[in-house]
């Protein structure tokens, strides 16, 4: 039996549809069609229900499924193991990590790691939304925020930073800000997803106490990037990492508001699910980006009186 078969038949189960499983198998509708039905002839067993609008796992095909996934899973901790043993990782290799930092900080990398390690086929997913494991089979997923998740292991790769900014426009322009009960009158600019909690900062005063604001504003996006440039245009304030506004506050074209109240920060961290074996390629490739990101990591360099005027260290 082919083990690509079982791969299309798990993506179909899992997304419900053969259009959406061709589309990530890169698959003709009609290609998904001929295999499932092959599948299902050589079995002897009708596993899915086929209407217009989706498709439907037969009492058969649930049986069929919880044995497919058994089965891939050991064929590739098999080929995980022939490459530890040749001591070079192989197979393909599905990342998901926020919009902003996959861009600055993981796609300028992909080349050079592909070159290290020529057998790992890099699928790098870009998305502020939380992935689920199962269903989009997400090798790694790489983390800036608060990890709740036990049945993830988690490793940290660098520690983090954030701040609240503003353009000099835009400071210019509006009230002065002294204490966090100032943002309640100030345009804040807000990520928000289904899901998301961003539009609560938490602001840490001198004294160590925690205060959680529940903001608003005129203007919010489900895109980091899309933040950023309209904080850039002078439009309100954002909360940010110094991973992706480091450049700008040292140009000078943002600004650090409120620095006596630094924001709860976390940590950048890779995700990946219980195992009794980690898959060399994931183990390469969390190496591979801890030893590019550097200790302290690279964009925090110039940023060294950040520390002194926001009193917060980097989050290890």
């Amino acid at each position: 039996m082919d083990t690509d078969d079982l791969v299309l038949f798990v993506r179909v189960a899992e997304l419900g549809s053969l259009t959406a499983a061709g589309r990530d198998l890169r698959l003709t509708p009609a290609v998904v069609s001929a295999r499932l039905m092959r599948l299902e002839k050589k079995l002897g067993l009708r596993l899915l229900n086929r209407t217009t609008r989706q498709v439907d796992m037969t009492p058969d095909g649930h049986a069929f499924l919880q044995h497919s996934l058994k089965i891939l899973e050991a064929v590739d901790e098999a080929q995980s193991t022939v490459a530890l043993h040749r001591d070079q990782p192989a197979g393909p290799l599905k990342v998901s990590a926020p919009v902003a930092f996959a861009r600055l900080h993981l796609a300028p990398f992909a080349a050079e790691f592909t070159k290290r390690y020529p057998e790992v086929q890099l699928r790098l997913v870009a998305s502020d939304r939380f992935n689920d494991f199962f269903h989009e089979q997400i090798d790694l997923l790489i983390r800036v925020a608060e990890l709740k998740d036990s049945n993830m292991v988690a490793r940290r790769l660098a520690p983090n930073r954030r701040v609240l900014c503003a353009s000099p426009d835009y400071l210019t322009r509006e009230s002065a800000l002294e204490t966090p009960s100032d943002l309640v009158h100030h345009n804040c600019l807000l990520l928000r997803f289904p899901g998301s909690k961003q539009y609560r900062w938490t602001l840490a005063h001198p004294s160590g106490r925690l205060e959680v604001l529940s903001l608003a504003g005129t203007m919010d996006s489900d895109n980091s990037e899309i933040l950023t440039d309209w904080c850039l245009a002078g439009h309100g304030i954002a909360l940010k990492d110094t991973w992706e506004v480091g450049p700008h506050l040292l140009s000078g074209r943002l600004k650090v508001v409120l620095p006596q109240y630094p924001p709860a920060s976390y940590a950048v961290t890779a995700l990946y699910p219980h195992s009794q074996y980690l898959p060399p390629r994931v183990r390469s490739f969390i190496d591979f980006l801890a030893e590019k990101i550097g200790e302290p990591p690279y964009w925090e360099t110039g940023l060294e009186w950040l520390a002194d005027s926001t009193g917060a260290p980097l989050k290890r």
